[in-house]
């Protein structure tokens, strides 16, 4: 018998059912809630509404992916996938775009001239079985209902609901067939969810369902008050996620990579221990083993080889040697350490500069953004540089105004913190 959460699904993917019924459905939802049992029966039905990818059963263990609900300076996919893949996982990572002051992993990757984001199930096929991962868009093969379901919650004010959010992610994540996921859910002031108790709501809504479709699912609760990483910016997230990929990359974005990472090798028990994982997927970044997949997986969808045979053919393809592309230089005005890095406040002057869309259809300079000279917990002396902005024409002076209020001093020592919150 046909559950009304199943003729739902059914009726958002033929069309049966109007925008406006729709709607109302899961008005109720956002109003009233699920409970644990019918978020999974709505996330199973969501993920079967269209193509489910099929592995070798000798994979059955290893494929994996990662989910991160996104803030300034959030690159830690683009390192992980290949490290990932480096240390013998199967990672056919399905990513988004940036909307908002979010970024989007597949705008990132869009910065290197000739990315293609485009992956046909064959394709990924291909890729994982050869490179050990891919990173693309989702198809419309993939959870159909959830790209309907979504562009109604998106004008309707619908978001922000445990079940929905829960199912609009998993079914994504679940329809790649795999054994292993790790969320990554931000908290703070530049994140979806700015309090940890929203967070660990939808974190144990998150693993709850993928246990319920037999998916072993680990969450990171991480910190998202300042920039992760130094870069933020399309082009210059690719230039420092590839610097991390060297072994050289901020130890903030070093030590997510890790975590997730040793979790997922724990899960699919590759490794005995998350620390076992985590102290795997470094070893990735320093002997160039994640490195080399990165390259493999970038020339396979579409970069020219050539582009990672210098760093000033790297800089040329993410267009970072555009002579119109300016840089202005930040100092402070005052001997200090840096208290606070407002991520919120700088991720829309990189929006409003054009390194995001305020609509999905707008279009994006991949070479704004900015660069820090320093972190928290950094003794800053008068004058000395803290940020580096990448922009076109004249800085305005709004702008200007949001980058001098978003850094704080203190006369007295600060500790830099660990991005991360808690593990579940």
């Amino acid at each position: 018998m046909m559950t009304e959460i199943q003729a739902f699904v059914d009726g958002v993917v033929d069309g049966s059912l109007s925008d406006a019924e729709v709607e109302a459905w899961m008005r109720n939802v956002y109003e009233n809630g699920l409970s644990e049992s019918e978020t999974v029966e709505l996330t199973h039905a969501m993920l079967h509404s269209g193509v489910v990818l099929e592995w070798p059963a000798d994979w059955s263990n290893l494929v994996v992916d990662k989910h991160s609900t996104g803030g300034i300076g959030d690159k830690v996919s683009l390192v992980l996938a290949p490290a990932l893949a480096a240390c013998g996982l199967k990672c056919p990572m399905i990513a988004g775009r940036g909307l908002a002051h979010t970024g989007g992993t597949l705008d990132k990757l869009e910065a290197l001239q000739g990315y293609d984001v485009s992956i046909s199930p064959e394709k990924a096929f291909e890729m994982v079985d050869e490179i050990g991962c891919m990173i693309g868009g989702q198809t419309g093969e993939i959870a159909p209902a959830d790209k309907r379901m979504y562009a109604i919650r998106d004008v309707t004010g619908l978001i922000a609901s445990v079940p929905l959010i829960t199912g609009s992610i998993v079914s994504k994540k679940a329809a790649e067939g795999l054994a292993a996921l790790v969320m990554d859910i931000k908290v703070g002031r530049a994140a979806f969810m700015t309090n940890a108790e929203e967070a660990r709501a939808l974190a144990e809504s998150i693993v709850s369902t993928g246990a319920g479709l037999g998916i072993s699912t680990g969450v990171t609760l991480t910190e998202m008050d300042t920039p992760l990483g130094f870069a933020a910016g399309n082009a210059l997230e690719v230039l420092e996620s590839i610097e991390t990929l060297r072994g050289a990359g901020p130890a903030d974005l070093e030590e997510l990579v890790c975590i997730q990472g040793g979790i997922l090798l724990h899960a699919t028990g590759v490794c005995e221990t998350v620390d076992e994982g985590a102290f795997r997927i470094h070893d990735s970044l320093i002997d160039g083993s994640a490195m080399a997949t990165f390259e493999k997986m970038c020339v396979a969808q579409g970069v020219s080889a050539s582009s990672f045979e210098s760093e000033r053919n790297l800089l040329d393809s993410l267009g970072l040697l555009d002579s119109d592309l300016n840089t202005t230089e930040f100092t402070v005005p005052q001997p200090g350490w840096i208290a606070d890095l407002d991520a919120m406040a700088l991720g829309k002057v990189v929006l409003e500069l054009g390194g995001g869309r305020l609509n999905l259809g707008d279009e994006i300079d991949p070479g704004v953004g900015f660069v820090l000279d320093a972190h928290v917990g950094s003794l800053m002396v008068v004058d000395e540089p803290w940020i580096t902005v990448y922009h076109r024409g004249e800085l305005a002076q709004n702008h200007r105004k949001m980058i001098e209020d978003a850094i704080r001093l203190s006369n007295e020592p600060v500790d830099a913190k660990s991005r991360v919150i808690e593990i579940l």
